[in-house]
Protein backbone atom coordinates (compact mmCIF):
# COMPACT_ATOMS: atom_id res chain seq x y z
CA UNK A 1 0.00 0.00 0.00
CA UNK A 2 3.10 2.19 0.55
CA UNK A 3 4.35 1.46 -2.86
CA UNK A 4 1.05 2.25 -4.30
CA UNK A 5 0.95 5.42 -2.73
CA UNK A 6 3.71 6.50 -3.17
CA UNK A 7 3.64 5.64 -7.36
CA UNK A 8 0.48 8.39 -7.20
CA UNK A 9 2.25 10.97 -5.39
CA UNK A 10 4.83 10.88 -8.02
CA UNK A 11 2.75 10.36 -10.95
CA UNK A 12 -0.35 12.94 -9.71
CA UNK A 13 1.02 15.97 -12.26
CA UNK A 14 0.09 12.97 -15.50
CA UNK A 15 -2.94 11.81 -13.68
CA UNK A 16 -4.23 15.30 -13.44
CA UNK A 17 -3.13 16.15 -16.99
CA UNK A 18 -5.29 13.49 -18.23
CA UNK A 19 -8.22 14.48 -16.71
CA UNK A 20 -7.85 17.90 -17.68
CA UNK A 21 -7.13 16.88 -21.08
CA UNK A 22 -10.12 14.48 -21.44
CA UNK A 23 -12.36 16.89 -19.20
CA UNK A 24 -11.60 19.49 -21.71
CA UNK A 25 -12.30 17.29 -24.87
CA UNK A 26 -15.44 16.03 -23.47
CA UNK A 27 -16.43 19.80 -22.97
CA UNK A 28 -15.78 20.44 -26.32
CA UNK A 29 -17.83 17.25 -27.68
CA UNK A 30 -20.93 18.42 -25.69
CA UNK A 31 -20.74 21.86 -26.52
CA UNK A 32 -20.36 21.58 -30.38
CA UNK A 33 -23.05 18.40 -30.45
CA UNK A 34 -20.46 15.69 -31.49
CA UNK A 35 -21.19 12.49 -30.98
CA UNK A 36 -19.19 10.98 -27.51
CA UNK A 37 -18.64 7.74 -28.91
CA UNK A 38 -15.29 8.48 -30.47
CA UNK A 39 -14.87 10.70 -27.46
CA UNK A 40 -15.40 7.80 -24.60
CA UNK A 41 -13.11 5.09 -26.84
CA UNK A 42 -10.15 7.67 -27.34
CA UNK A 43 -10.73 8.00 -23.10
CA UNK A 44 -10.50 3.87 -22.88
CA UNK A 45 -7.94 3.60 -24.78
CA UNK A 46 -5.60 6.28 -22.86
CA UNK A 47 -7.01 4.84 -19.58
CA UNK A 48 -5.63 1.79 -21.21
CA UNK A 49 -2.39 3.13 -21.36
CA UNK A 50 -2.26 5.13 -18.13
CA UNK A 51 -2.92 1.84 -16.30
CA UNK A 52 -0.13 0.25 -18.33
CA UNK A 53 2.41 3.00 -17.39
CA UNK A 54 1.48 2.90 -13.53
CA UNK A 55 1.74 -0.85 -13.41
CA UNK A 56 5.07 -0.32 -14.93
CA UNK A 57 6.27 2.37 -12.50
CA UNK A 58 4.14 0.28 -9.64
CA UNK A 59 6.66 -2.86 -10.28
CA UNK A 60 9.83 -0.70 -10.45
CA UNK A 61 9.06 1.29 -7.54
CA UNK A 62 8.73 -1.74 -6.09
CA UNK A 63 11.54 -3.51 -6.80
CA UNK A 64 13.75 -0.34 -5.49
CA UNK A 65 11.77 -0.19 -2.68
CA UNK A 66 12.73 -3.54 -1.65
CA UNK A 67 16.58 -2.88 -2.58
CA UNK A 68 16.74 0.61 -0.37
CA UNK A 69 15.56 -2.30 2.83
CA UNK A 70 18.17 -4.41 1.70
CA UNK A 71 20.79 -1.79 1.65
CA UNK A 72 19.29 -0.31 4.94
CA UNK A 73 20.43 -3.53 6.52
CA UNK A 74 24.09 -3.57 5.35
CA UNK A 75 25.06 0.53 4.71
CA UNK A 76 26.19 1.75 8.01
CA UNK A 77 29.11 -1.18 7.64
CA UNK A 78 29.46 -0.90 3.90
CA UNK A 79 28.40 2.25 2.30
CA UNK A 80 29.31 0.79 -1.03
CA UNK A 81 26.08 -1.77 -0.98
CA UNK A 82 23.91 1.44 -1.85
CA UNK A 83 21.70 0.74 -4.85
CA UNK A 84 22.62 2.08 -8.88
CA UNK A 85 21.41 5.62 -8.11
CA UNK A 86 17.99 6.32 -11.19
CA UNK A 87 17.36 9.87 -11.18
CA UNK A 88 19.49 12.95 -10.48
CA UNK A 89 17.92 13.16 -6.57
CA UNK A 90 18.81 9.71 -5.87
CA UNK A 91 22.78 10.42 -6.79
CA UNK A 92 22.03 13.66 -4.72
CA UNK A 93 20.68 11.48 -1.53
CA UNK A 94 23.68 9.15 -2.26
CA UNK A 95 26.32 12.28 -2.75
CA UNK A 96 24.83 13.56 1.00
CA UNK A 97 25.04 10.17 2.42
CA UNK A 98 28.60 9.38 1.45
CA UNK A 99 29.18 12.80 3.07
CA UNK A 100 27.65 12.10 6.22
CA UNK A 101 28.99 8.54 6.49
CA UNK A 102 32.71 10.43 5.80
CA UNK A 103 31.84 12.71 8.77
CA UNK A 104 30.66 9.89 11.15
CA UNK A 105 33.70 8.20 10.54
CA UNK A 106 35.70 10.35 11.41
CA UNK A 107 33.54 11.12 14.70
CA UNK A 108 34.06 7.61 15.53
CA UNK A 109 37.48 7.58 15.07
CA UNK A 110 38.15 10.71 17.17
CA UNK A 111 35.69 9.02 19.46
CA UNK A 112 37.78 5.70 19.92
CA UNK A 113 41.19 7.53 20.20
CA UNK A 114 39.99 9.95 22.81
CA UNK A 115 38.38 6.64 24.61
CA UNK A 116 41.93 4.93 24.40
CA UNK A 117 43.37 8.07 25.58
CA UNK A 118 41.17 8.28 28.40
CA UNK A 119 41.45 4.36 29.36
CA UNK A 120 44.96 4.89 29.36
CA UNK A 121 45.10 8.04 31.69
CA UNK A 122 42.76 6.17 34.07
CA UNK A 123 44.73 3.01 34.22
CA UNK A 124 47.62 4.98 34.81
CA UNK A 125 46.13 7.30 37.27
CA UNK A 126 44.74 4.14 38.95
CA UNK A 127 48.08 2.50 39.50
CA UNK A 128 49.63 5.28 40.70
CA UNK A 129 47.05 6.29 43.33
CA UNK A 130 48.00 3.16 44.83
CA UNK A 131 51.41 2.81 45.52
CA UNK A 132 50.38 5.74 48.27
CA UNK A 133 47.26 3.52 49.44
CA UNK A 134 49.95 0.32 50.14
CA UNK A 135 52.71 2.46 52.02
CA UNK A 136 49.65 4.06 53.92
CA UNK A 137 48.69 0.58 54.51
CA UNK A 138 52.23 -0.02 55.84
CA UNK A 139 52.54 2.64 58.04
CA UNK A 140 49.27 1.53 59.62
CA UNK A 141 50.35 -2.19 60.83
CA UNK A 142 49.53 -1.58 64.07
CA UNK A 143 47.03 -3.23 65.93
CA UNK A 144 44.99 -0.45 67.25
CA UNK A 145 41.35 0.92 67.40
CA UNK A 146 42.55 3.97 65.12
CA UNK A 147 44.48 1.85 62.76
CA UNK A 148 41.85 -0.41 61.98
CA UNK A 149 39.59 2.19 61.55
CA UNK A 150 42.12 3.86 59.01
CA UNK A 151 42.77 0.77 57.48
CA UNK A 152 39.20 0.20 56.66
CA UNK A 153 38.53 3.75 55.02
CA UNK A 154 41.92 3.32 53.52
CA UNK A 155 39.97 -0.21 51.71
CA UNK A 156 37.24 1.99 51.02
CA UNK A 157 39.46 4.30 49.14
CA UNK A 158 41.14 1.43 47.38
CA UNK A 159 37.39 0.29 46.35
CA UNK A 160 36.30 3.63 44.59
CA UNK A 161 39.69 3.51 43.01
CA UNK A 162 38.87 0.38 41.35
CA UNK A 163 35.07 1.05 40.47
CA UNK A 164 36.40 4.02 38.62
CA UNK A 165 38.85 1.46 36.19
CA UNK A 166 36.01 -0.95 36.17
CA UNK A 167 33.28 1.77 35.08
CA UNK A 168 35.74 2.84 32.59
CA UNK A 169 36.15 -0.84 30.76
CA UNK A 170 32.58 -1.29 31.26
CA UNK A 171 32.26 1.64 28.56
CA UNK A 172 34.85 0.04 26.44
CA UNK A 173 34.35 -1.86 23.26
CA UNK A 174 36.78 -4.23 24.16
CA UNK A 175 36.75 -5.81 27.84
CA UNK A 176 39.65 -8.51 27.31
CA UNK A 177 37.49 -11.14 28.62
CA UNK A 178 39.53 -14.51 29.49
CA UNK A 179 37.25 -17.40 29.99
CA UNK A 180 38.52 -20.83 31.67
CA UNK A 181 37.44 -22.83 34.56
CA UNK A 182 38.29 -21.69 37.66
CA UNK A 183 37.91 -22.76 41.12
CA UNK A 184 34.57 -21.65 42.90
CA UNK A 185 36.17 -21.55 46.18
CA UNK A 186 39.27 -18.98 44.77
CA UNK A 187 37.90 -16.69 43.44
CA UNK A 188 35.44 -16.19 46.84
CA UNK A 189 38.48 -16.22 48.84
CA UNK A 190 39.99 -13.43 46.95
CA UNK A 191 36.93 -11.00 47.05
CA UNK A 192 36.75 -11.69 51.05
CA UNK A 193 40.32 -11.05 51.84
CA UNK A 194 40.40 -7.57 50.65
CA UNK A 195 37.15 -7.03 53.21
CA UNK A 196 39.03 -8.65 56.10
CA UNK A 197 39.44 -5.16 57.53
CA UNK A 198 35.87 -4.16 57.25
CA UNK A 199 34.59 -7.09 58.73
CA UNK A 200 37.41 -6.60 61.87
CA UNK A 201 36.26 -2.66 61.89
CA UNK A 202 32.48 -3.60 62.31
CA UNK A 203 32.58 -6.87 64.32
CA UNK A 204 30.76 -8.90 61.31
CA UNK A 205 30.52 -12.17 61.29
CA UNK A 206 31.26 -13.90 58.00
CA UNK A 207 29.19 -17.63 57.32
CA UNK A 208 31.15 -19.32 54.79
CA UNK A 209 31.58 -23.08 53.97
CA UNK A 210 33.92 -24.17 50.86
CA UNK A 211 31.28 -25.23 48.03
CA UNK A 212 34.09 -27.31 45.92
CA UNK A 213 32.34 -25.79 42.72
CA UNK A 214 33.72 -24.73 39.59
CA UNK A 215 32.89 -22.09 37.52
CA UNK A 216 33.72 -21.07 33.88
CA UNK A 217 33.85 -17.80 33.81
CA UNK A 218 36.19 -14.31 33.66
CA UNK A 219 38.45 -14.00 37.01
CA UNK A 220 38.92 -10.19 37.03
CA UNK A 221 35.00 -9.64 35.94
CA UNK A 222 33.65 -12.54 38.47
CA UNK A 223 35.47 -11.18 41.55
CA UNK A 224 34.49 -7.72 40.51
CA UNK A 225 30.91 -8.82 41.22
CA UNK A 226 31.82 -10.55 44.02
CA UNK A 227 33.53 -7.01 45.37
CA UNK A 228 30.74 -5.48 44.67
CA UNK A 229 28.25 -7.61 46.61
CA UNK A 230 29.98 -8.02 49.52
CA UNK A 231 30.95 -4.41 50.09
CA UNK A 232 27.08 -3.74 49.86
CA UNK A 233 26.05 -6.56 52.63
CA UNK A 234 29.19 -5.13 54.32
CA UNK A 235 27.83 -1.87 54.23
CA UNK A 236 24.65 -2.10 54.93
CA UNK A 237 24.76 -4.33 58.21
CA UNK A 238 25.43 -2.33 61.31
CA UNK A 239 25.31 -5.64 63.30
CA UNK A 240 25.30 -9.78 62.45
CA UNK A 241 26.43 -12.07 59.71
CA UNK A 242 27.28 -12.03 56.27
CA UNK A 243 26.85 -15.26 54.43
CA UNK A 244 28.32 -17.14 51.23
CA UNK A 245 27.03 -20.13 49.94
CA UNK A 246 26.21 -21.96 46.65
CA UNK A 247 22.81 -24.40 46.37
CA UNK A 248 21.64 -25.83 43.25
CA UNK A 249 24.09 -23.97 41.37
CA UNK A 250 23.26 -20.80 42.31
CA UNK A 251 26.01 -18.62 44.66
CA UNK A 252 23.96 -16.47 47.36
CA UNK A 253 25.52 -13.46 49.09
CA UNK A 254 23.52 -12.46 52.23
CA UNK A 255 23.07 -10.45 55.26
CA UNK A 256 21.56 -9.28 58.06
CA UNK A 257 21.60 -5.43 57.56
CA UNK A 258 18.66 -3.16 56.89
CA UNK A 259 17.51 -4.72 53.32
CA UNK A 260 15.89 -2.43 50.57
CA UNK A 261 12.73 -1.15 50.85
CA UNK A 262 10.18 -2.62 48.37
CA UNK A 263 9.68 0.27 46.07
CA UNK A 264 13.34 0.37 45.67
CA UNK A 265 13.68 -3.23 44.51
CA UNK A 266 12.97 -2.85 40.46
CA UNK A 267 15.18 -0.17 40.44
CA UNK A 268 18.73 -1.02 42.28
CA UNK A 269 20.90 -1.58 39.56
CA UNK A 270 20.35 1.09 37.86
CA UNK A 271 22.79 3.53 37.37
CA UNK A 272 23.22 6.42 40.13
CA UNK A 273 20.11 5.05 41.82
CA UNK A 274 20.78 4.93 45.73
CA UNK A 275 17.18 4.14 47.32
CA UNK A 276 15.70 5.24 50.21
CA UNK A 277 18.51 3.76 52.83
CA UNK A 278 21.03 5.03 50.67
CA UNK A 279 20.37 8.35 50.68
CA UNK A 280 19.48 8.16 54.16
CA UNK A 281 23.13 6.83 55.57
CA UNK A 282 24.37 8.82 52.59
CA UNK A 283 26.33 5.91 52.02
CA UNK A 284 25.68 4.97 48.43
CA UNK A 285 27.40 6.28 45.12
CA UNK A 286 25.05 4.44 42.76
CA UNK A 287 27.66 2.46 41.35
CA UNK A 288 28.37 -0.11 42.69
CA UNK A 289 25.48 -2.75 42.06
CA UNK A 290 25.35 -0.77 39.02
CA UNK A 291 28.68 -2.47 38.32
CA UNK A 292 27.84 -5.85 39.47
CA UNK A 293 24.67 -5.99 37.09
CA UNK A 294 26.92 -4.83 34.12
CA UNK A 295 29.58 -7.33 35.07
CA UNK A 296 27.37 -10.06 35.31
CA UNK A 297 25.52 -9.57 32.03
CA UNK A 298 28.76 -9.47 30.66
CA UNK A 299 29.60 -13.18 31.79
CA UNK A 300 25.76 -14.05 30.86
CA UNK A 301 25.17 -14.90 34.52
CA UNK A 302 21.47 -13.88 35.49
CA UNK A 303 21.91 -11.62 38.94
CA UNK A 304 19.02 -11.14 41.03
CA UNK A 305 17.90 -9.94 44.43
CA UNK A 306 15.97 -10.95 47.26
CA UNK A 307 14.94 -8.64 50.28
CA UNK A 308 12.83 -7.45 52.79
CA UNK A 309 13.56 -4.25 54.61
CA UNK A 310 14.86 -4.48 58.50
CA UNK A 311 15.79 -8.33 57.45
CA UNK A 312 18.42 -8.21 55.27
CA UNK A 313 19.10 -9.25 51.45
CA UNK A 314 19.84 -12.16 48.87
CA UNK A 315 21.78 -11.03 46.13
CA UNK A 316 21.89 -14.48 43.75
CA UNK A 317 24.22 -15.40 40.91
CA UNK A 318 23.01 -17.90 38.77
CA UNK A 319 26.25 -20.09 37.64
CA UNK A 320 23.66 -22.98 36.05
CA UNK A 321 23.66 -20.79 33.29
CA UNK A 322 27.51 -19.56 32.75
CA UNK A 323 29.12 -20.15 29.42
Amino acid sequence: MKVFSEVLRKNRAAILLWLLINGFDAAVFVLYGVMLEPLLYAVWISLCLLAVFLAADYLREKKHHEERLRTAETVVNDRKSLPEAHLLAEEDYQAILAALGSELERVTADFSERQVDQMDYYTAWVHQIKTPIAVMKLRLSGDTPEHRQLLAELLRVEQYVDMVLQYIRLGSTSNDLVIREYRLDELIREAVRKFAPLFVEKRLRLDYAPTEETVVTDKKWFVCILEQLISNAIKYTPSGTVTIGVENGVLCISDTGIGIAPEDLPRIFEKGYTGLNGRMGQKSSGLGLYLAKKAADLLAIPLRVESREGEGSRFLLDLKTAP
